[in-house]
């Protein structure tokens, strides 16, 4: 997950992290966040899309519960911070977690990672026509253009083969990436001045959504899961690691750096999830899907401003 323009401003309490730390947690997040569809496809071998979803945002939040215990970090007391919590709690975590979960049992892991990579620009459109919290210049709008382009070019092929189960799924993840969207601008909208640490803002809304999935096992729990090794490491490490952890480094390099170089982290993801799909899965690409991202990732460059249009086209 990443933003594409500056979307929240959390306030540090603390000392802050070296330059060279900030660096070390944003290539770790980027490896970690790659791994996650991997972790996903094999935690899926053996449990259900919300048993998954269940199990990662579980290990999270006692992972970052601890932190935060052990760190004596602290917690905000306004009911107002709360609530908006609460809503990211869904709209951050439950909905598209369960989302790619399911979605993964139909698209393979490094196509879910590619499809994550849209994230930036489902924020600049969430920012821009939602909450009215940017104003995007011309060459912006282009870029948005381009990565709806780049999404069909990945999506088209497939729709035009055969509308069934791959066709749905890919249009779930492009559903999970909006929910990344909607949310990243809710916190510039809200939660921009709550003075949390990142440990603490990371443990107020995964702590909440873990505590919901908690509150439905009985549902989630019905259907039999069938727990050898390799499964049950996949679900720690995507909880204690990619919805734990990683989430703080995150919030770390975004406080440091600012969401524009923070949101780079986009760059790597897609990258590592897949190789680990190819070199792991023995997964296989289609020629359109790396052509898809690479014109993903140029609406991106033009909707973080990286890439500009000639003054004379943007006018």
């Amino acid at each position: 997950m990443s933003e594409g323009r500056p979307i929240v401003g959390i306030v540090a309490s603390g000392p802050s992290p070296s330059p060279a730390s900030i660096a070390v947690q944003f290539v770790l997040t980027g490896v970690v966040w790659g791994s996650s569809f991997l972790f996903i496809a094999v935690a899926l071998t053996g449990m259900t899309p919300a048993q998954v979803a269940g199990g990662r945002l579980l290990f999270g939040a006692l992972a970052l519960g601890a932190i935060v215990a052990v760190r004596r970090e602290r917690l905000p007391r306004s009911r107002r911070v709360w609530a908006h919590l609460v809503v990211l709690g869904f709209s951050f975590c439950v909905v598209p977690f369960l989302l790619f979960a399911w979605a993964e049992q139909h698209v393979s892991s490094g196509l879910a990672s590619i499809f994550n990579a849209t994230t930036p620009i489902m924020t600049a459109i969430m920012a821009w026509a939602v909450f009215r919290v940017e104003r995007l210049r011309p060459g912006q709008l282009v870029g948005i253009a381009v990565g709806i382009v780049g999404v069909v070019v990945i999506i088209a092929p497939g729709a035009v083969a055969d509308v069934g189960g791959s066709t749905v799924a890919q249009l779930a993840l492009l559903g999970a990436t909006a929910c990344y969207g909607f949310s990243l601008a809710y916190m510039r909208r809200f939660l921009g001045d709550t003075g949390l640490s990142g440990i603490a803002f990371a443990f107020g809304y995964i702590g909440p959504a873990a505590a919901f999935m908690v509150l439905l096992s009985p549902v989630i729990l019905a259907e039999p899961m069938r727990l050898d090794l390799p499964v049950v490491g996949s679900i720690v490490a995507l909880g204690v690691l990619g919805t734990g952890v990683a989430y703080v480094w995150n919030q770390n390099t975004l406080r440091a750096w600012g969401p524009t170089r923070a949101s780079t982290v986009t760059y790597i993801t897609p990258v590592v999830g897949v190789a680990l799909g190819i070199l792991v899965l023995g997964e296989r690409i289609s020629w359109n899907e790396p052509v898809g991202a690479a014109v993903v990732f140029l609406g991106i460059l033009l909707v973080q401003q990286r890439l500009r249009l000639p003054r004379r086209v943007a006018a």
